[in-house]
C-alpha cells in the first residue's frame, strides 16, 4: 500500500466529515464507526494493487531463465502482465 496507515486514517476522518457536512450520511450512530468503515474500505481497495503485484511476480516466476539470460525484460514484462489482469478482471486502479 503506498499510503502510509495514518494518512489513510486522516482520509477517512477527513471523508466522514464531509459526507456528513454535505447531508450525504446521517449518524444514526457513532461517528467513530462511519470512520472505521471507511478506513477499511480504502485500505481495501488500496491493497488490490498490492495483491495483483505479488500475483503478477509470481506469474513471472515462469519466466525467471529467460529473464536470468537476458531474453525478457523484467519491467516490461511485469507491467504486460499487469496490464492483461487488469483488462480481464475490469480492476480500475
Amino acid at each position: 500500500m503506498r499510503l502510509p496507515k495514518e494518512r489513510v486514517r486522516h482520509l477517512a476522518e477527513s471523508l466522514a466529515t464531509r459526507l456528513v457536512e454535505a447531508g450525504h450520511v446521517e449518524l444514526t450512530g457513532q461517528r467513530k464507526a462511519l470512520v472505521e468503515s471507511l478506513d477499511k474500505a480504502v485500505t481495501e481497495e488500496l491493497m488490490v494493487e498490492d495483491r495483483l503485484n505479488v500475483e503478477v511476480r509470481e506469474l513471472m516466476k515462469k519466466y525467471e531463465r529467460e529473464i536470468d539470460q537476458g531474453q525478457v525484460d523484467y519491467q516490461k514484462m511485469f507491467v504486460m502482465i499487469k496490464k492483461q489482469l487488469v483488462k480481464d478482471r475490469g480492476i480500475i486502479l
